[in-house]
């Protein structure tokens, strides 16, 4: 064999491995899908990055993105249609086949904000939610009294039951819990102080073992401007003073709707990131995602 081909020989197998390392081995979009299964999409670390570009965030407005706990469902509101007249929000679904694609549908107008509960056997929308069945999702119920009263936005629970959700009252927003004990479910009551200061606290998240509390809220004077906080039971049971999480996340844009994987891996949350067209009435809002490891960071020391 020449020395010149055996010198080309090399070249091509250096190149082959290098290509083979490119982060840490994934090269193409099919590899990544076998890494990560939100999407398909590779995730982000402590900088937070818009969710599925294209996909699942467009030029329209998206909002609430929820997946089930087995991450083959998510769910999601968008907003379609150019003129004014014809805007319209509907409920998304996007959903892994058995073949491992992701498939799109429409399910209905908007519903609600869905919450998908941690044992995955209840989509919560707002004062009304679904069971899940063999093939699919039941009707939409009511969650009945007191609930049927009270304006909820959003509802969220934890994997012991309990129930963290918004009320309008008098002009504002406060967020207010309802316990099940021995199987029965109690008045819901306000959060303490800790979480509802200021005039607008809304979409809260209660996470799965009720050690923290996501929501957001205005804590000042000035124009509406949402901010994303979090507060940490203490030891005896009570709420921690409300933490802001980072400039990372509350830019000078609004971030509401702040909410965690079924995994306890990413941060999910809405912000809106201005008009798409000189024509648009009302700014965009896309899905953002993040490391947890930024709320895990402010979490007290023990």
């Amino acid at each position: 064999m020449h020395r010149a081909n055996i010198i080309l020989i090399l070249i091509l197998v250096l190149l082959l491995n290098a290509c083979n390392t490119i982060n840490g081995g994934i090269t193409t979009r099919d590899s990544i899908s076998k890494e990560s299964p939100y999407l398909n999409q590779k995730p982000p670390g402590l900088i937070p990055e818009m969710f599925a570009p294209g996909m699942v965030s467009t030029d329209n407005w998206e909002i609430g993105g929820v997946f089930t706990p087995d991450l083959k469902e998510f769910y999601f509101l968008r907003e379609i249609g150019e003129k004014e007249e014809d805007i319209k929000q509907v409920f998304m679904m996007i959903q892994q086949n058995d073949n491992g694609d992701w498939e799109e549908s429409e399910i209905s107008l908007r519903v609600g904000q869905a919450f998908i509960s941690p044992d995955g056997k209840i989509m919560h929308l707002g004062r009304r939610y679904k069971e899940r069945t063999d093939s699919g999702w039941s009707e939409i119920k009511r969650l009945g009294a007191p609930f049927d009263t009270i304006p909820i936005m959003r509802m969220t629970s934890s994997a012991k039951g309990t129930y963290a959700f918004d009320e309008a009252v008098e002009g504002r927003s406060i967020l207010r819990y309802s316990r099940l004990i021995n199987g029965k479910r109690e008045a819901p009551k306000p959060f303490s102080k800790e979480i509802n200061t200021g005039r607008f606290n809304a979409h809260p998240f209660i996470a799965p073992d009720e050690s923290y509390v996501l929501w957001d809220g205005q804590r000042d004077n000035g124009p509406r401007n949402a901010e994303i906080y979090v507060s940490f039971k203490r030891p005896n049971g009570s709420w921690g003073e409300a933490i802001k999480l980072g400039e990372e996340i509350n830019t000078k844009a609004s971030e509401f709707g702040a909410r965690v994987t079924p995994d306890g891996k990413y941060l999910f949350f809405n912000r809106n990131t201005g008009k798409v067209k000189p024509t648009d009435k009302y700014e965009n809002t896309d899905i953002f995602w993040v490391d947890t490891q930024v709320i895990e960071s402010l979490r007290p020391k023990k």
